[in-house]
């Protein structure tokens, strides 16, 4: 990757990352193209190569950089001293939707990167894919289970919760109406319903 890359301005980055961000989204590697990379990106192949050289370097470097962004978003947005179920949950889908204020597509990437099966973006992957599962680990270890009812298992509702933002996201994602503020709200008010059922349990 070519380091003049972020000499450019900051709404022609952004452009070419969200534009490979989707592709790569959409399609996985193998299918991906550079030309509807440049289509979306509305630039030239030369110079998208002049930055990247080929497509699996354009590849490493968007993983790369979601990464990084997402840890970022996690470490700012997470509060280290949280210790709450249900207050964790909505900070970090508060993490993941702020992101994707930006990036819309860097969380289907993610999750799309996670069942990638090409041997060169494996070797990309590598060690990389750890940093950012292990930053939400450490999230979720921080998790008191036994602040719950007796009665209710914390790791499965914990497991319902995220399911169900995700589902949220995927949802407005697919229907053209996602605004990050809007849906994280619509989150919030699920999670806090659920929390006021499982205090009166």
């Amino acid at each position: 990757m070519n380091g003049k890359f972020f000499d450019l301005k900051k709404e022609k980055q952004d452009r070419m990352i969200n534009a490979a961000l989707k592709v790569f989204a959409i399609n996985g590697y193998r299918h991906a193209s550079t030309d509807d990379i440049v289509k979306e990106a509305g630039i030239s192949k030369g110079l998208l190569f002049h930055y990247f050289v080929n497509k699996l370097g354009v590849y490493r470097f968007v993983y790369d950089y979601s990464v990084r962004y997402m840890s970022l978003e996690l470490s700012t947005r997470v509060n280290s001293r949280e210790k709450n179920l249900f207050e964790i949950i909505k900070q970090t889908q508060g993490a993941r939707l702020n992101a994707m204020k930006g990036y819309p597509y860097m969380q289907q990437f993610l999750a799309r990167s996670a069942i990638e099966d090409v041997s060169e973006v494996l070797e990309i992957i590598g060690q990389k894919r750890e940093i950012l599962e292990n930053a939400y680990q450490e999230i979720y270890d921080r998790i008191r289970f036994s602040d719950l009812p007796r009665s209710v298992d914390g790791k499965k509702l914990f497991s319902l919760l995220s399911h169900a933002a995700e589902g949220l996201i995927t949802e407005h994602f697919q229907e053209n109406s996602f605004q990050a503020d809007m849906v994280l709200e619509e989150i919030v008010q699920y999670v806090d319903m659920v929390q006021k059922m499982v205090e009166r349990a």
